[in-house]
């Protein structure tokens, strides 16, 4: 017999909604309590489940209707064997309270209006994780179910986003509208070289999935500078470059050892922190087809002209592409300077599996108040900017870092 469907009522306070989701159509079979639709007030998410098993004759409701209590949602052709109540309060009621415990559960979740997405296929799915997958846009039928009979779980949803950011390096990437730019001028056209469309990628997957926090800062490098003019002389006999960066390694390494949290990654789950206790620092290096980070293997155990040495060496053989496979991996903590550039702040991001990382502007003199002998001293300033990963690291840890690094800059024995 052909059974009709209508919208019990909603609870109190509640006098209508609005279909969000219908999620069957006619020919489809469904079974006592299935989800057939899913509507949304001002004060929450509610699944309708259908009263009776069988066939789908007519749908008479679709997404973004405003429905009321007694509205006809949609007709069932039901079996001979089902049961069919005559009494209409004891055909509603059942279902009414079923509704009521969801409308219970849910009246203390705020519901966003945002564009919905309709699905064609039947999908089953708490109201928390539908509101969650329109507002990022997916759609549940591509998501497999792991639940109790076949229920989309939280777990699911995010196990999928997870997947799709491992597969395409980005998610949820703004896509954006052709141009013809020849319109209005001259052009040149030419493609982005392969090591700048996997830098890029890399570089938008972690600035979309990296809470990033920046703390900006300024050392006193006076007493490092004429101590790396003094080695400066000592490389020269030997053919090596001395510039500020073998220092700054030294002085990193030191803070990594004083706040290990640094020198740690987040496990894959992101659940566990893995600390490190080696100490490989990657150099962000420009060349002619895009960025490169080589990594120097136990900076720690290495003197300033020994760090001189190989940074002249993988910086060089980055340039003309001769780096192996394995001068590129394992890093822990990543250094980015501009100091031979120009520039005085900028925000570095962060370099994953990583959770830190440095960038480094370029240095100038500025005259410095000392209060204790009431004179001006002119001072040599390094600026520069620490990035943090904000799961693993808060502020002041960030702020203790900053501090500890630039006070190691002004200890000789940092660079011995």
């Amino acid at each position: 017999m052909l059974k009709e469907i209508v919208l019990p009522d909603l609870g109190e306070g509640i006098d209508s909604a609005d279909v969000s989701e219908v999620l069957v159509k006619p020919g489809d079979i469904v079974a006592a309590d299935d989800i057939i639709l899913v509507l949304e007030s001002d004060k929450a998410s509610m699944e309708i489940p259908s009263e009776n098993s069988g066939t789908v004759k007519e749908v008479f409701v679709s997404m973004g209707d405003a429905v009321k209590t007694g509205t006809a949602l949609l007709s069932v052709e039901v079996s001979s064997e089902d049961k069919v109540e005559t009494d209409a309060q004891k055909e509603q009621e059942p279902h009414k309270e079923t509704v009521e415990k969801t409308v219970e559960k849910n009246t203390k979740e705020v519901v966003v209006k945002k564009e919905l997405i309709p699905s064609s296929d039947k999908t089953f799915a708490s109201p928390g994780v539908r509101r969650l997958s329109r507002e990022l846009e997916i759609d549940l039928s591509t998501v497999k179910a792991t639940g109790v009979k076949g229920r989309i779980t939280k777990e699911d949803l995010l196990g999928y986003i997870k997947q799709k950011i491992s597969q395409r390096g980005t998610f949820g990437a703004a896509s954006f509208p052709k141009i013809d730019f020849a319109q209005w001028g001259i052009i040149d056209s030419k493609p982005l070289t392969k090591i700048q469309k996997i830098t890029g990628e890399r570089l938008q997957q972690a600035w979309q999935t990296i809470p990033h926090v920046t703390q900006f800062d300024e050392a006193d490098i006076s007493i490092l500078n004429s101590k790396r003019l003094e080695l400066k002389e000592e490389g020269l006999k030997k053919n090596i470059k001395v510039t500020f960066l073998p220092f700054i390694i030294k002085a990193v390494v030191k803070a990594l050892k004083e706040f290990p949290r640094f020198n740690s990654s987040l496990d894959h789950l992101s659940e566990n922190i893995v600390q490190k206790n080696y100490y490989n620092i990657g150099i962000a290096v420009d060349t002619p087809t895009g960025l490169v980070v080589p990594v120097i293997k136990n900076a720690d155990n290495k003197s300033i002209l020994g760090l001189s040495e190989e940074l002249m060496d993988i910086s060089e053989r980055a340039r003309v592409k001769k780096l192996k496979p394995e001068e590129i991996k394992g890093g822990s903590f990543t250094v980015s300077s501009l100091g031979g550039i120009g520039g005085t702040y900028f925000t570095p991001i962060i370099n994953p599996p990583e959770v830190a990382i440095m960038g480094v502007s370029k240095s100038f003199w500025k005259p410095v108040y000392n209060h204790k002998n009431n004179e001006i001293v002119p001072t040599f300033i390094m600026p520069y900017s620490l990035s943090y990963d904000h799961r693993v690291i808060d502020g002041a840890i960030g702020a203790a870092f900053t501090m500890f690094f630039s006070k190691s800059l002004l200890d000789i024995s940092t660079f011995e």
